[in-house]
């Protein structure tokens, strides 16, 4: 689990219901509470997602992509470059048919798949291809998922004011008995409220992880590109290690291991 997000989400919800409460009672936090207002604003901002979606798969898929910023990212560029140096090393003293055997170790399809076509022979030109196409196919369904989280995050705020209009319209209908006009202004606001939770305390958030989650990852990829091209060509396995370097912040540039000698 990603405990960074998790505890993020909930010093979140203590803090709001912090400012709920302090200074008053717990029972305080009753005064938040309104079912027509949570069901508008939540259902007006699924709604709006829904006829935005492609299909209905899509949308839920979407939806359920929150599950992504409780699990840790996976990708480790520095393991990553060490296993492509592996690689390298073993191309060189081995061959590239070699690799096809050390391929069967590789848990990342990108980077088997990588291996795999080198020790095919396929041309450079066309490996670099195939990679390239699968990674802004990859990139492209982030950014799908990504956007499905920034449009929510748009639609909260503005369902929440739609809210506010309408319990606003509803308290002038009725402003001639003043003692509910404190108590519908306070109705008319909560919709405001959770718009704004839903944009700022979720969905900004989740959008923002899954950036930083698929920066990381392609990343990652064009590193394996770079690596498995470069041991195509036969580069040297210490060039290989000094090219791939260049990904990292130099902080972490001494954890990779020789590549070999030159």
């Amino acid at each position: 689990m990603d405990i960074a997000s998790i505890l993020g989400i909930v010093v979140c919800f203590v803090l709001i219901i912090f400012g709920m409460v302090y200074g008053k009672s717990f029972s305080a936090v009753i005064n938040f509470i309104d079912i027509p207002s949570v069901i508008l604003t939540i259902g007006g901002t699924l709604s709006c997602m829904l006829i935005q979606a492609k299909d209905l798969g899509s949308f839920v898929k979407s939806f359920m992509s929150i599950s992504l910023i409780m699990k840790p990212m996976q990708n480790d560029e520095v393991k990553t470059i060490q296993s492509i140096i592996d690689l390298s090393n073993v191309a060189r003293k081995e061959g590239l048919l070699a690799l096809e055997e050390a391929a069967n170790g590789i848990e990342d399809t990108f980077l088997k798949k990588g291996v795999l076509l080198i020790v095919d022979g396929t041309d450079p030109e066309l490996v670099r291809s195939i990679l390239e196409t699968e990674l802004t196919c990859i990139e492209s369904r982030h950014s799908d998922v990504i956007g499905f989280w920034e449009g929510m995050a748009a639609m909260g705020p503005a369902w929440g004011m739609i809210g506010t209009l309408i319990g606003l319209i509803n308290m002038l209908k009725s402003l001639s008995d003043m003692s509910s006009v404190g108590p519908n202004m306070s109705v008319a606001l909560v919709t405001t409220f959770y718009g704004s939770l839903i944009a700022n305390w979720i969905c900004t958030p989740v959008a923002t992880k899954l950036k930083a989650n698929n920066a990381s990852e392609i990343v990652i990829k064009e590193v394996m590109v770079e690596g498995l091209l470069s041991i195509q060509a036969g580069e040297n396995p210490r060039v290989i290690e000094e090219k791939l370097k260049s990904f990292l912040a130099p902080s972490n540039r001494g954890a990779i291991g020789e590549g070999g000698e030159v």
